[in-house]
């Protein structure tokens, strides 16, 4: 083909960009049916919460290393996947670069759409052989950014990333869910997910970094908007989750509880109105522990079974940034 089209992928920004994006592509290619929350929960990307020390926007993406973050999520959900990404001041970037323009093509070519980051996340939806273009979306937009075949992964962060999705295999709900909360528990309990740099938190230690932040008086302030922001939706998102999934076990009952308190806490804080900043550090406080106490929720429902995928090394393993 010379170029094709997905017409069926439409991102829309609202949880982690690459939730977002993920949900775009895999429910136009048929590969995950239900509401993004579950595929939020489910994947583990709802419990991901990160803050930088002076609440830099690129926080709420900073979650780890990308491979290592998103594999466990989206084989948990039973798919095939293959992505390609690194530094693009790499002197090898190029042929990788001109790698993936064959196998994006390809994923196209078979009607799923690939997952790009332009930054933050989004969605390559098509391409053009002959003006030798792809079209992205970006999740805010309803316009596709243009991107040249030259300038595939090329952007003003040093990174890029790129990744694709062919089959599914059914797992059960149940085990789903279990793998879910295993994920919530690791990054709830993992405070550098960056090492060696320790000024980027994660988790618990997300919360403290956040209202030191706040209380400093010297922070970004579009970033501390943005990672509130995406904080209380993506508390929202675990509330709705565990809200269809806590029949299964009732310690799940008992966190939904927690997270259904802690969202009806965070859902009106904001920095801009009077004493915003004080009351926002209240209820953050209140919520750290109202979260501390889920997840000893999800700790007791992990112990109940075996964890195979914890007590033998896994393909995703785990290492410091390189």
């Amino acid at each position: 083909m010379s170029g094709i089209y997905l017409h069926e992928i439409n991102m829309k920004r609202e949880s982690k960009s690459f939730t977002d994006a993920l949900y775009a592509v895999l429910t136009a290619a048929g590969l995950f049916e239900g509401p993004k929350y579950m595929l939020s929960g489910l994947s583990g990307m709802a419990f991901k919460f990160t803050v930088h020390e002076q609440l830099l926007p690129f926080s709420v993406t900073a979650y780890g290393q990308w491979g290592l973050e998103h594999g466990p999520a989206i084989d948990n959900l039973g798919l095939w996947t293959a992505f390609d990404a690194g530094r693009t001041r790499h002197p090898t970037f190029r042929f990788y670069q001109q790698d993936a323009l064959r196998w994006i093509r390809e994923s196209l070519d078979r009607g799923v759409g690939v997952i790009y980051w332009i930054p933050e996340f989004g969605v390559i939806r098509g391409y053009d052989d002959d003006d030798g273009v792809f079209y992205v979306q970006n999740g805010w937009s309803e316009d596709d950014e243009i991107v040249l075949y030259d300038n595939m992964g090329i952007n003003f962060t040093p990174f890029w990333y790129v990744r694709v999705f062919a089959e599914r295999v059914e797992v059960p709900l149940d085990q789903q869910v279990l793998e879910s909360v295993r994920l919530a528990i690791h990054d709830w309990d993992t405070p550098f997910k960056t090492l060696p740099d320790k000024a980027i938190a994660s988790g618990k230690l997300a919360y403290m970094f956040l209202a030191q932040g706040l209380e400093s008086g010297q922070f970004d302030e579009g970033g501390a908007k943005y990672i509130i922001d995406s904080y209380k939706y993506s508390r929202l998102e675990i509330k709705q989750y565990l809200a269809d999934v806590r029949t299964l076990w009732p310690e799940l009952d008992q966190a939904y509880s927690f997270y259904a308190e802690l969202a009806e806490a965070v859902s009106d804080i904001g920095l801009g109105q009077d004493g915003g900043i004080s009351r926002a550090i209240e209820r953050l406080r209140l919520a750290e522990k109202l979260e501390d106490l889920a997840v000893d929720q999800f700790r007791l429902l992990s112990a109940q079974y075996p964890d195979l995928k914890r007590s033998i090394v896994t393909r995703w393993s785990a290492h410091t940034a390189r």
